[in-house]
């Protein structure tokens, strides 16, 4: 598998890192199965609480790699199994049922737009730019990918997002939205880590429901599962971190909390 994806796990955080950087850390669909793979095996590690996507100072993803694009991408036949494979990676990264973090630095821009999109939460540094070039190269974005920004931003942004296909700073980025948190350049790494340090040390089995009670009624209320509602709400009540929690808070001190 590609070296242009690394995976370490430290202090409860599983760190995905984009690392394509002569591309700017373009994506090609070997570094997108590899990235279904590791937000596989994130999701089911017990020593995982948060994750987090990271690339470097240029750009966290700048796009789909469009080298491979006249080879895999230049028809309506090749785009439907090219899409078909990509596609994977960013419903593992919005699927995986623990809390994933975009922390953006430098072009997030096109593809690397809507899979930060696809993360619950977006922290970002001044030097971010943001925006999805689609217009200005033929490209229509299907529902799945359009879904996450509609998601993130509301229908009338994200429509002038794709309108316009212009980039977007920063500080126009929590203006609309699309960010939840800006900071100096310097600072990202250490506001980050102590942005998830902080829900590391939440109760493991509330992070699971929250995420997916939220993920859940996001969809039609016919739709809703309450079954599933229902059991991630249960497990935390029967959970020994209910009573770490009960007992924590009575005896004034910060809970142990084990995930089970």
């Amino acid at each position: 598998m590609t070296d242009k994806i690394l995976a370490t796990v430290e202090n409860g955080v599983g760190w995905l890192t984009f690392n394509n950087p002569e591309k700017r850390n373009s994506v090609s669909l070997e570094m997108a199965l590899k990235i279904c793979d590791v937000m596989e095996d994130f999701g089911k590690n017990p020593d995982v609480r948060v994750v987090v996507l990271k690339g470097d100072a240029k750009a966290w993803v700048s796009g789909a790699d469009i080298s491979e694009f006249e080879n895999r991408r230049s028809n309506a036949e090749q785009a439907h199994g090219y899409e078909r494979n990509s596609l994977s990676m960013y419903e593992a990264v919005h699927d995986c049922p623990k809390p994933v973090i975009a922390m953006v630095q430098g072009y997030c821009l096109g593809g690397g737009m809507a899979l930060a999109c696809a993360c619950d939460i977006r922290i970002a540094s001044k030097s971010a730019q943001f925006g999805i070039p689609a217009g200005r190269l033929g490209i229509g974005y299907r529902p799945n990918f359009t879904r996450w920004v509609v998601e993130t931003v509301g229908a009338p942004t994200a429509k002038e997002i794709l309108y316009s296909a212009r980039r977007y700073k920063a500080e126009e980025a929590l203006q609309i939205r699309l960010i939840n948190r800006l900071t100096e350049d310097a600072d990202l790494e250490t506001f980050t880590r102590e942005y998830v340090q902080a829900m590391v040390e939440n109760a493991p089995l509330s992070l699971l429901a929250t995420k997916g009670i939220v993920n859940e009624v996001l969809k039609t209320p016919a739709d809703w599962d309450m079954d599933k509602c229902q059991a991630l709400v249960d497990a935390c009540s029967n959970s020994e971190d209910f009573k770490e929690g009960r007992k924590a808070f009575m005896e004034k001190r910060t809970p142990n909390f084990t995930g089970r």
